[in-house]
């Protein structure tokens, strides 16, 4: 599972860092955002791709998980 932390960034900076992790091979992918608007945009990516998103929300941020 490739992991990636876009904490501290705002949009449009967490899709542009999703998209990069993202390879052809990648079937899972963790993304930690810290903003409700970059939770947003992440999930609405990620689903627009064929992943299958959850969400897990910490004190301070959101962990969006993704799966084909």
């Amino acid at each position: 599972m490739i992991k990636v932390d876009t904490s501290g960034t705002s949009c449009p900076q967490p899709v542009l860092m999703t998209k990069k992790a993202l390879t052809d091979s990648t079937n899972a992918i963790e993304v930690t955002v810290d903003n409700n608007t970059s939770k947003t945009n992440v999930t609405k990516f990620l689903t627009s791709k064929g992943f299958s998103v959850s969400i897990v929300e910490g004190n301070e941020n959101y962990i969006i998980k993704a799966e084909k």
